[in-house]
């Protein structure tokens, strides 16, 4: 994984706000039935925001269920412009075996990507050295290869989608709209706060307004 960005500085982790470098990785295309190899630049190239959902292991228990349920929103992602990238540190070959054996992956259509050496793991912060494996952790990075959102669970707790979904919904808002900022549990169609010195003090106002 390259570690550089514009300016030439040295990354080596993951920072809300800041360019992610590039990188590829190889995936299990559930869609194709082949493998293909997925590159974040090109992703940007094409405008596309990126939802990198990394998850401890095939063939384990949590982690089938939280990808039926990314699979569930697949498709108004989709439709937001996102590339949905589930990641483990397993590799293309497990990916595609445990997708056609597992029943509750039947519906996933996003792609598998693998990251066996652990190094994009790693880059997000995710990567557990005592076990060789990924935390559940779930990176949104904008068109321009910002990241905008990171969210990181232990082993034994499973995500929401709709979360996800919502997160998602209002980055997409704020990025044509980014004078504005969406408060708590905001969905599209919501009111919206506009920071001023006049709101200080005057959100429960501004709100019930």
């Amino acid at each position: 994984m390259s570690c550089g960005h514009e300016h030439d500085d040295f990354i080596t982790q993951a920072v809300i706000g800041e360019k992610v470098p590039p990188f590829t990785m190889e995936v299990y295309d559930p869609e194709d039935f082949g493998f293909a190899e997925i590159n974040f630049e090109e992703l940007q190239k094409k405008g596309k925001w990126t939802i990198l959902f990394f998850y401890p292991a095939d063939f384990t228990f949590v982690c089938p269920t939280e990808l039926a349920d990314l699979a569930t929103k697949h498709e108004e992602l989709k439709k937001l412009g996102c590339e949905v990238l589930s990641v483990s540190t397993d590799t293309k070959f497990v990916h595609l075996a445990w997708k056609n054996d597992e029943r509750l992956l039947k519906d996933v259509k996003f792609k598998m990507a693998a990251d066996p050496t652990g190094e994009v793991s790693d880059f997000f912060g995710v990567y557990d050295p005592a076990t060789g494996l990924a935390l559940r952790g779930t990176f949104i990075i904008n068109p321009e290869g910002v990241l905008v959102s990171s969210e990181v669970n232990f082993y034994n707790v499973g995500r929401n989608a709709d979360e996800l979904l919502r997160k998602v919904e209002a980055n997409v808002y704020l990025k044509d709209h980014p004078a504005e900022a969406c408060p708590a549990k905001w969905t599209p169609g919501e009111k919206t706060l506009t920071p001023s010195e006049k709101l200080v003090g005057k959100v429960y106002e501004d709100i019930n307004s």
